[in-house]
């Protein structure tokens, strides 16, 4: 019996509330067997651009069309890591901890073990939770071996996995709450839940503060103990 679950697909370096998200259950799934999304968070984040805007951040990939997240694999991962450093430049010399940052983005790509863009984005969970001190207990759902019946909307993806693996909460991200059916949940005696985030705003120095940006922002301002904190007290269920 597991008390909390959250379900994910894995994203590139996400935004703080995935973190919290992953510090509010027990257990969770790495959701790497959905289709992937051209231009979606699974390739892609964001941090400044030094001009009062924002920039992406990217890793090219190679998919076709209906590939799964697992199935979709990384273009020259050395060359993107490259790229991605030289536009976190911007922070040198600015932001507190930027060191610590760029040895994690390192740390990150070094730790990949295939190409697969699910693979590396599980590894910048892993690595981010390592550095605050989060517990990371989650796992692909392409290695889980679950006996799933015929999924009939997309909501159900979530039911199914949490009864296989005997959940007695669910845990949502904010967003997504209309693919849900709370009756299905109710019949299986397992309670849904979501996440109800604060922003968490914080001084950025001469740039201007921009909210929901990748984590590897906050980090670069904020020392990690301060980040944990705010995610173990801010972090709300809503009803």
């Amino acid at each position: 019996m597991i008390n909390t679950l959250g379900i994910m697909q894995p994203y590139f370096f996400p935004y703080l509330g995935y973190f919290q998200l992953i510090a509010s259950v027990e257990r969770g799934v790495i959701f790497d067997t959905a289709q992937y999304g051209r231009k979606s968070w699974m390739s892609r984040n964001r941090i400044l651009d030094g001009k009062g805007a924002w920039q992406y951040i990217n890793v090219p990939v190679s998919t076709t069309l209906g590939s799964s997240i697992q199935a979709t694999t990384v273009i020259d991962s050395s060359a993107a890591l490259q790229r991605i450093l030289a536009q976190l430049e911007l922070y040198r010399g600015k932001a507190p901890f930027y060191k610590q940052v760029i040895e994690l983005v390192k740390s990150v790509f070094g730790a990949v073990v295939n190409n697969s863009i699910s693979n590396l984005n599980t590894q910048s969970l892993k690595v981010a939770c390592d550095y605050l001190n989060l517990k990371f207990n989650w796992a692909p759902h392409s290695t889980m071996n679950l006996q799933l019946p015929p999924i009939e909307h997309p909501g159900q993806w979530a039911l199914e996995i949490s009864s296989q693996m005997g959940a007695r909460r669910y845990i949502n991200a904010p967003g997504g709450r209309e693919i849900f059916v709370a009756s299905e949940w109710q019949e299986r005696g397992i309670e849904l839940r979501f996440l109800d985030l604060s922003s968490f705003i914080y001084s950025t120095g001469t740039f201007p503060f921009i909210e929901n940006l990748s984590i590897l922002d906050v980090l670069m301002w904020n020392e990690p103990g301060e980040v944990t904190t705010y995610i173990r007290e801010q972090t709300r269920l809503a009803c």
